[in-house]
């Protein structure tokens, strides 16, 4: 099943794979786990990526039903691609499918926190609480670590919608620099 949806040919797959390669290229960024103390693990990894694909769908959906589709593609390869890591790391082919349905429930159930935490009515505490329970779980960051790493999400939502939707779909997206917790990053 794996090797046919990865030959599968969808007409975004091509885009759907530049997004998905520069969300994880975004979110392995070294400042996130050493400036922001997001737990360098498999779950703090898989926690980042999913709030950049979050974010690039966000986006992608601006660009309406071709962005939607996209937006469709890109959940199958990052579902692939854990499924892929998960077998190189020996997790057993019965539980496979398992695991991913777990990822699969943690991505949309992350999603809707953060959505709703970056709703303009939304307390700004909505998006620290929702990635300290998400990213950082039972760690305890130092002081300014979750607002850092909030205000990037932040700061990179206004970047990606302020993108043109024809470069988003045309898989060519451009995240903001990793913020560090005494600087911010800025939402130019």
């Amino acid at each position: 099943m794996f090797l046919a949806r990865l030959f599968r040919r969808s007409p975004h797959k091509d885009e759907a794979l530049a997004l998905y390669g520069a969300a994880v290229r975004q979110a392995r960024q070294p400042a996130f786990y050493a400036d922001c103390g997001v737990p360098d693990s498999v779950d703090g990894r898989f926690d980042l990526i999913v709030v950049h694909v979050f974010l690039v769908i966000r986006s992608l959906t601006r660009a309406g039903e071709a962005g939607e589709r996209t937006g469709q593609t890109l959940l199958e390869i990052m579902f692939d691609d854990m499924d892929q890591n998960l077998r190189e790391m020996g997790v057993g082919d019965l539980s496979v499918g398992k695991k991913v349905k777990v990822m699969a429930r943690a991505f949309y159930g992350r999603s809707k926190a953060y959505t709703e935490a970056l709703e303009p009515v939304a307390e700004v505490s909505a998006l620290e609480a929702a990635l300290g329970r998400n990213i950082y779980g039972r760690e305890t960051p130092r002081a300014g670590q979750i607002a850092a790493l909030a205000g990037y999400v932040r700061a990179a939502d206004a970047a990606l919608a302020a993108q043109p939707a024809e470069a988003v779909l045309a898989g060519r997206i451009s995240f903001p620099a990793a913020p560090t917790p005494d600087a911010p990053p800025s939402s130019d």
